[in-house]
């Protein structure tokens, strides 16, 4: 399992970076959100679980006509990996303009074969419909894109 950081950086030549680190005990994070939150690990014990470095990926706003409003990837070569038979691994990552998040994730051996990760296309994650009473999980809500006057500096942990 792994955790999501989002990093809103200026002055750069990309808009946000998504690094993704490795869980130290996974176990205890099986079916977090299906659980109520009372039997959730504290936040200030998720810091601790957090792992090595896997990943980053820099996001860009898309061109103009494009379904997504920002896209990045892991860069050529991707990252380290020696999960399931793999010495590296790559990402690709889409914030789509209906608000869903398309992500895919491969691992890769010496040899340039997949490992690991879907062959067919990303994995595919839609907003819950907005009649939806399930407080465990909330809707993806991105507010509607907007010219932004000050430069958004730091960092944000995503969280519920």
């Amino acid at each position: 399992m792994i955790s999501l950081k989002l990093a809103f950086i200026s002055d750069l030549p990309f808009w946000a970076q998504v690094s993704t680190y490795a869980i130290r005990d996974a176990e205890e994070y099986k079916n977090f959100c299906d659980r109520p939150k009372d039997q959730r690990p504290l936040p200030e014990e998720v810091i601790g679980d957090i792992a090595e470095h896997l990943a980053t990926i820099h996001l860009k706003r898309c061109e103009r006509g494009k379904r997504c409003l920002y896209e990045g990837s892991t860069p050529p070569g991707g990252f380290p990996n020696s999960w399931n038979g793999a010495t590296y691994c790559t990402s690709e990552l889409a914030i789509l303009k209906n608000n869903e998040i398309h992500t895919w994730d491969r691992g890769y051996d010496d040899d340039g074969n997949q490992v690991w990760g879907v062959m067919e296309g990303p994995y595919e994650f839609k907003p819950a419909p907005a009649s939806s009473n399930n407080t465990m999980l909330s809707p993806l809500n991105f507010p509607p894109l907007q010219t932004m006057d000050k430069r958004i500096e730091g960092s944000f942990v995503l969280q519920e």
